[in-house]
Parts: C-alpha cells; sequence; structure tokens
C-alpha cells in the first residue's frame, strides 16, 4: 500500500507545531454531551464508558482511546465522536481505569499496553446484540495500545470494520527520548505533574504499595515509569515496559484496514514512530504524514479537523 498524500493545509499560525498542539488540546470546545455507563472487568474492577449516540437508530459504532492523562473529555475525543455521530454512527468513549472522576479500585490503573482492557470493552459492546460494524480509533498511548490489540495474537471479532490510529508513539522509548527534549520541557513537565498528583492520591489509597517520598523524587516520566506503571503491571522495569508494549512490534500482524495519521512536525514523536517502509509493502496499514499537525493538533476549518474527516471517510470506504 502506497503512503497516502495528505492534503491537509493549514492556516499559518497552525503550521507552528506548538500552536497547533497547545490550541487543540486546550483552547478548542466541542459541544457534545455523553450517557455513561459503568462495566464491571473480569477482575473485579470497572471502566466508565462515555456514549454519544446518533439521532438514528445505528448499528454502527466506534470505540474511541484517549492519550496519556486524558479522558473521555478531551476535545480530540469530543470531536472524533461527533465526527462519527454526523455520518449515523453511535460513539463510546474508553475512559482508562482511573481516568474518569473515581479512582478504580485496584493498585494497578493503564498504561499503553493495556490491550486486555479494550478487548473486554469489545466483548461488552456486541453483547448488547445492536452493532454489525465497529470501528476503533485510538489517539496518542490510546493508538498505541489499540495497534498492539490488532497485532496481538489473539481473537478478535470479524465484526470490527477498521482502525485508526493519530499520532501514535509506536515506539514508546523513542517518544519518550523526544519528550524529554529540552524543547518539550513545558510539555513533560505538565505530564509529570498531572502524574504525580494521580500517584499521591494513589499512594493514599494504597499506602503499602506506593511510597509518597518516592513519588516526590520522580523527576521524569520514565522514573514514573520505573517506580510505577511497569512494575505495577507486571514489567520489570521501565525499559521491559516500553520494550514489550510498543506497537512497532506488532504492525506487520494487523490484519484489519489501519490508517495511521502523524504530522511530521509532531515533537513528541521519534523516527520510528513513522512505519514508512512497513506502510510502503503492507496492504493493512496506510500511513498519511502531514508536514503540520504538531500533536493530535490538525485544526481545520469550521471547528471539524483534519484527522476527523480523513477517519470518517476512511471507514465509510470500507463500509462501500
Amino acid at each position: 500500500m502506497p503512503l497516502l498524500t495528505s492534503n491537509y493545509h493549514p492556516s499559518s499560525i497552525f503550521k507552528n507545531a506548538d500552536t497547533s498542539t497547545i490550541y487543540a488540546g486546550k483552547l478548542r470546545k466541542v459541544d457534545l454531551s455523553y450517557t455513561r455507563e459503568r462495566i464491571t472487568l473480569s477482575d473485579g474492577d470497572f471502566i466508565d464508558l462515555d456514549w454519544s449516540h446518533c439521532k438514528g437508530n445505528s448499528e454502527l459504532l466506534v470505540i474511541l482511546l484517549h492519550g496519556l492523562a486524558g479522558s473521555a473529555n478531551r476535545p480530540y475525543m469530543q470531536g472524533m465522536a461527533r465526527a462519527f455521530n454526523d455520518m449515523d454512527w453511535d460513539a463510546v468513549a474508553m475512559n482508562f481505569r482511573g481516568c474518569s472522576e473515581e479512582m478504580n479500585r485496584y493498585f494497578q490503573s493503564y498504561h499503553a499496553g493495556a490491550s486486555d482492557d479494550l478487548a473486554e470493552v469489545i466483548t461488552h459492546v456486541l453483547s448488547l446484540d445492536k452493532y454489525h460494524k465497529i470501528a476503533l480509533v485510538g489517539f496518542s498511548l490510546g493508538g498505541n495500545l489499540l495497534m498492539k490489540y490488532l497485532g496481538e495474537n489473539r481473537s478478535r471479532p470479524e465484526q470490527i470494520l477498521g482502525a485508526a490510529g493519530v499520532s501514535v508513539p509506536c515506539d514508546l522509548a523513542g517518544s519518550l527520548g523526544a519528550i524529554n527534549r529540552t524543547r518539550n520541557f513545558i510539555y513533560s513537565k505538565r505530564f509529570e505533574i498531572n502524574l504525580k498528583q494521580h500517584l499521591l492520591k494513589r499512594a493514599q489509597k494504597f499506602p503499602d504499595h506506593l511510597d509518597r517520598r518516592k513519588i516526590a523524587s520522580c523527576k521524569s516520566l520514565r522514573d514514573i515509569d520505573e517506580l510505577y506503571t511497569s512494575r505495577a503491571h507486571g514489567y520489570k522495569n521501565a525499559d521491559d515496559y516500553y520494550a514489550q508494549a510498543s506497537a512497532q512490534n506488532f504492525l506487520q500482524n494487523i490484519e484489519v484496514p489501519t490508517l495511521l495519521i502523524s504530522a511530521k512536525n509532531d515533537s513528541f514523536l521519534s523516527a520510528g514512530c513513522y512505519p514508512v517502509k512497513l506502510a510502503e509493502n503492507s496492504e493493512k496499514i496506510n500511513l498519511d504524514m502531514p508536514a503540520f499537525g504538531g500533536h493530535v493538533g490538525f485544526v481545520d476549518k469550521n471547528n471539524c479537523y483534519y484527522h476527523e474527516k480523513r477517519i470518517a471517510s476512511f471507514m465509510s470506504a470500507l463500509l462501500d
């Protein structure tokens, strides 16, 4: 499959990676309301699902996965749900464990490779006996989780029509290195503060598992992955987590039509996050690399973003 030709041409201000990233993440407003459903997972924990239904009685559903320290309420999640609603699809936004307003029940939460939770959500929505076709869309960390799920040696429902990933850090270690560059100091510090606050709340609930002093001593995202993310979820350390959970290990096994959209000026991604050679030789992986867009910042006219239109068109074509 040849690489896709991008037709994203933003206004001059949004050709700047930081401007597009910050505007899309912090200033964009999307008028969308959800209906929440809580499901119990097989291990006894819970996940909150936020539903946005189209006006009709649809047999089509898109499942949305958010990024690091995100939730269903992020503008990119709401915008994507609205785009599918406008095509007469229902949408359900998955809040990862601990990412809705209430902390999850267990010490473990979520990570870039937590594909079993996605599998359970898919099983749940299919149990409703309503949806004949399902699309899957993941953003950033959620995109990595999604690609891992699709490429793993597991059975997957035949109802899965296709998938899309936006600004996916396919190479977790490489992406971490990119985020830790000096130009990204403000972003990385914001992530660090957010995650440390979350861990301090988790330490209050699980004082025998987390030491508040060790949390305070974390000075980077890697430190947090070393202290908590890796060891709480069965990995030896941060390096083991990055090596085993990176989607780049699974992309070649994906068997459903998949669209990846990553801007060339995304400062959060390393070279390993752009699977050019794989896409050139794959029948399933379609890679779109616009020159601009930053990280999930494909700002476009009328508050309908480039990646939303691109993904909506991709999934619609699969129905034909």
